[in-house]
């Protein structure tokens, strides 16, 4: 097993259209996301989390669970503010629709591990700090559906 660091392999993509119900972009779709991993300080969330059901019964006072709903974390990318461009802030405003594409294992056709999320975005905030650090941006997204977990990267043209 051949172990990496995610700083310069994974890939944060953005893209407001995929045809595909099932959520898999295609390789032309892919091609006009807009990468954001250049300008990624923090992310947070981009998990599904299952809320256990607790099943006790009279027989034993241990509780056992059993699977119940998923749901997505709460979610977020912390960009650096651009002093000259507002791409962040028009392409990710709140109430933008759209996928959130994360290919953990790089951006290469048929690469393994692309995760996307359907989300809205539920707001875009400037981070606002006293201290000696670079000007950032928080994008909070809702996701709404599902997402398409650990896809192969398309191939073609």
């Amino acid at each position: 097993m051949s172990r990496f660091s995610r700083k310069g392999v994974t890939k944060v993509l953005f893209v407001e259209t995929i045809v595909d119900p099932g959520y898999t972009p295609t390789a032309a779709e892919l091609a006009t996301a807009i990468d954001y991993s250049k300008a990624l300080a923090a992310t947070d969330g981009w998990s599904i989390e299952n809320q256990e059901i607790e099943t006790p019964d009279l027989n034993s006072t241990f509780v056992a669970k059993i699977p119940g709903d998923d749901s997505a974390a709460d979610s977020s990318l912390t960009f650096y503010e651009d002093d000259v461009d507002d791409d962040i802030e028009e392409n990710l405003a709140k109430g933008t629709t759209g996928f959130v594409i994360w290919c953990r294992k790089g951006k290469a056709a048929g690469s393994k591990g692309m995760d996307v999320f359907p989300i809205r975005v539920a707001s875009n905030s400037a981070q606002v700090s006293l201290d000696n650090e670079s000007a950032k941006l928080m994008v909070k997204f809702s996701i709404t559906d599902r997402p398409l977990q650990n896809a192969t990267v398309p191939t073609g043209p």
